[in-house]
């Protein structure tokens, strides 16, 4: 399941999906803030994994609490801004612990880095 706030990267992942053989996805294309609530997870089913991939503002605190809500066992969190992921690790911290983090290089001879956190429920 994925929820997308550009509809041409939605049409993109069904593309994928279909090209891969893959029946099992769906997408909704919204503002995550808007798309994911309480009335969402009760139609949807409850998240074993999420994995968020924010704007540099990072993640809405609506949806967080959303997710903390829907409690997953493990929230996968990339980000291009580590000031902001440090803020939105902080709000989960009461539920979710680090397990790994691992930077990565996507933009090379910048001072650009992609940081990836796995966090798992404690």
């Amino acid at each position: 399941m994925g929820v997308e706030y550009v509809p041409e990267a939605i049409d993109d992942a069904r593309e994928n999906s279909a090209l891969n053989g893959i029946t099992n996805t769906v997408f909704f294309a919204g503002d995550m803030k808007d798309v994911l609530n309480d009335a969402f997870i009760a139609r949807n089913g409850r998240p074993d994994v999420v994995i968020l991939d924010p704007p540099r503002a990072g993640v809405h605190e609506d949806v967080l609490q959303a997710i903390l809500r829907a409690a997953p066992e493990r929230i996968v969190y990339v980000s291009c801004n580590p000031a902001s992921q440090a803020r939105d690790l902080a709000l989960l911290d009461g539920m979710y612990r680090i397990e790994q983090v691992q930077p990565v290089d996507m933009f090379p001879h910048t001072h650009h880095v992609e940081n990836v956190v796995k966090l798992s429920k404690k």
